[in-house]
């Protein structure tokens, strides 16, 4: 008999820890991709009207399909047009907003397919790949496409660019650890600073 209740003692021990532990590991899908995924996490959830689950089911697919993608290194020559690109779309700003959004726009489009995101005419595809790779500076991007057109004032054009331009730093920076490419911001009504 004492052989039993030891025998069942094991079980239910065995069986709680158990239960902890897969509880633990299910919770820790959500605290891994918010985590993983920032702001963006707070985005995708709000964008299912607060639905956890559907928004980390996104995620999970966002990152199965575009987790393996491998960033191409930019050459020296390569870095220097696109840098010169981002000088001239923040010097066009003080002249014409829109356009200067539109080069923006444009630029990180041809800068994130040379580093080996979804080319195309896709943008939300693009923005998933890129959010699985810089979820941090992701909405930086979507700021910029969406403010170049549309009813948006100057200062939010303006914020955008600036939000844009640290996800146009990574990108560029072409995963170098530790590499700095400037940090020029706009300020109020000028070009680059």
């Amino acid at each position: 008999m004492t052989t039993a209740i030891i025998i069942i003692a094991v079980v239910a021990v065995v069986a709680i820890a158990a239960f902890f532990l897969l509880r633990g590991r299910l919770a820790g899908g959500g605290r891994g991709l918010r985590s993983r995924f920032g702001p963006e996490y707070d985005r995708v959830v709000a964008r299912h009207g607060g639905d956890t689950e559907a928004a980390e089911r996104e995620l999970d697919e966002r990152v199965k399909r575009h987790g393996a993608i491998e960033e191409r290194p930019l050459t020296e020559e390569a870095r220097a047009r696109y840098a010169a690109r981002w000088a001239g779309a923040q010097e066009l700003f003080v002249e014409s907003p829109e356009r200067s959004l539109a080069e923006a726009d444009a630029l990180l489009a041809d800068l994130s397919r040379e580093r080996g995101f979804p080319d195309g005419e896709n943008f939300e595809d693009r923005t998933d790949a890129i959010s699985v790779h810089h979820a941090a500076h992701v909405d930086g991007y979507r700021r910029v496409h969406t403010a170049r057109n549309g009813d948006a004032s100057t200062e939010d054009r303006r914020e955008a660019l600036v939000e844009a331009r640290k996800l146009f730093d990574a990108l560029l920076a072409g995963g170098a650890a530790g590499r700095e490419h400037g940090n020029r911001n706009l300020v109020k009504g000028r070009g680059t600073s």
